[in-house]
């Protein structure tokens, strides 16, 4: 059986479709999961930020500016932020003094996690009010939302 290959049109559909989608599913979660986070939730950025310090401990501001696609001012702001919040470690590196290693705290940790389950909760819910179907494409089009966000990843 010949392979398909999506026409110019096609593609642009599917472009428009998800460029309009993507960032409504995630406005309607962050309302969701802001109407029942005990506390105050934290701007996507912020989040985005202690998500990744929580993947990958002891990062650098440089590299995870880099790994978030944000100046490393900005991330140095958020930095500050949260770390006046008592949500995350600044610690300084032995070998280099200007270099600064992340680390969450413990109440971070606990935060992010709630934050994590109250957003898989929501999703789920809503996938169960759903036909098979539409379960089923879900669920076979991960791959393929995953592989396109490395796409649009800048290459470096």
């Amino acid at each position: 059986m010949p392979e398909y290959r999506a026409s110019g049109q096609d593609i642009d559909r599917v472009a428009a479709g998800l460029a309009a989608c993507l960032p409504a599913l995630a406005r309607a979660l962050d309302r969701q999961v802001g109407q029942d986070y005990a506390h105050p939730r934290p701007p996507e950025a912020q989040l985005a930020l202690l998500r990744h310090v929580e993947a990958h401990d002891g990062v650098t501001v440089r590299a995870a500016a880099d790994a978030l696609l944000m100046k490393p001012n900005n991330v140095s702001a958020l930095v500050t932020q949260l770390t006046e919040q008592g949500l995350l470690e600044r610690r300084q590196d032995p070998a280099d003094k200007r270099v600064a290693h992340l680390h969450l705290t413990p109440t971070a940790r606990r935060r992010v996690a709630e934050v994590e389950h109250l957003m898989g909760a929501h999703v789920a819910r809503a996938l169960r009010a759903l036909t098979d179907g539409e379960q089923d494409a879900l669920g076979s089009a991960l791959s393929a939302l995953v592989a396109l966000g490395r796409r649009l990843q800048p290459r470096h």
